[in-house]
């Protein structure tokens, strides 16, 4: 808990640092929706797959879509690890593009994650620590027509997300639910530009736990994105606020399972 209030401390003083310069901040909708599933080995070992596609104005526009794949390990039934790899697409989207050339862009990434959870009274929370190395692509001019440049940006990210049942005291088959989350984001190195606070989400969502194997959630996610460059000597704050739909899907093909 105490590295999580660090981090948060942080992000508040980047922010504060970033508030005192000229800012332009830019106000969009957002339709975010995602299918994550894990697959279950043993007690220990599980792998891990998440789809995002995320839209702008609500609906019409791209805005960014997103692969995440990684190998879990469960080291006690409140700790997780996770490591992996995530592809990211950017679109050409809102009145001022991300990209300075207005043009789409890909990214890779590397991540470590460790998750951490416990319970209070009816409540469940999780705190998720990551770390990912960042390689964004990049155009080394306006004459090549594709990414030609993979400059490597750290990003810490820390979220905790609270989630309670709607009935009874704990989250089972059956069981509605309701969850709020809060995810900050910090870049670091040597080619972070204007943009040492990178994101802040916060979600409120409501959802249902069908069984084991079957989870929806939807809700309001509002979306704060710092850019990584100046626009006419401002830092630019993109304000996304919308509507979020997730599906989880859990899938236990240990032995154990085999034999129940």
């Amino acid at each position: 808990m105490k590295q999580a209030l660090l981090i948060w401390c942080f992000a508040l003083s980047a922010m504060a640092v970033s508030a005192q310069n000229n800012r332009h901040n830019i106000y969009g909708n957002i339709g975010w929706f995602s299918a994550t599933g894990t697959l279950k080995f043993s007690n220990k070992v599980s792998a891990h797959t998440e789809l995002h596609i995320r839209r702008y104005d609500f609906i019409p526009e791209a805005q960014q879509d997103m692969i995440r794949v990684g190998a879990n390990y469960q080291v006690k039934p409140n700790i997780l690890l996770r490591t992996g790899y995530a592809f990211a697409e950017t679109y050409n989207y809102g009145d001022i593009p991300i990209n300075g050339l207005g043009r789409d862009f890909s990214e890779h990434r590397i991540f470590e994650m460790v998750q951490l959870t416990h319970k209070e009274g009816r409540f469940d929370l999780i705190h998720r620590y990551m770390l990912e190395q960042r390689f964004v692509g990049r155009y080394s001019s306006a004459d090549v027509s594709k990414e030609d440049e993979f400059p490597m940006v750290n990003r810490i990210r820390y979220m905790l997300r609270i989630q309670v049942p709607l009935k009874g005291n704990a989250i089972v088959d059956k069981t509605p639910y309701a969850a709020v989350y809060d995810e900050v984001m910090i870049a670091f190195g040597k080619n972070v530009n204007a943009n040492v606070f990178d994101q802040n989400r916060i979600g409120l969502l409501l959802g249902y736990r069908f069984n084991k194997t079957i989870r929806v959630e939807t809700g309001f996610i509002n979306q704060i994105a710092q850019f990584g460059r100046l626009v006419n000597g401002k830092n630019v704050f993109q304000h996304n606020s919308g509507f979020m739909v997730n599906a989880i899907f859990n899938f236990d093909v240990s032995k154990k399972a085999k034999l129940q």
